[in-house]
């Protein structure tokens, strides 16, 4: 009988390993590609708040006085 060296590697193992080269593979290249910012443009940056007379009286009759 020929005994052979082969080593001893399981799947967990190899899985594991593949697994691990791919998280790091990914973390490495994600922020690579996160370099602008989001830029909301005027429509959503406008006030929409407004304090009319109907916004006035919920807040009076809700107890919100000031």
């Amino acid at each position: 009988m020929t005994s052979t060296n082969r080593p001893n590697v399981s799947r967990r193992v190899l899985f594991r390993t593949l697994t691990g080269a791919a998280a790091t593979v990914a973390a490495v290249t994600v922020p690579a590609s996160i370099g602008e910012a989001y830029d909301p443009g005027p429509d959503e940056t406008k006030a929409r708040y407004r304090e009319s007379e109907d916004v006035k009286a919920f807040y009076r009759s809700n107890g919100y006085e000031s």
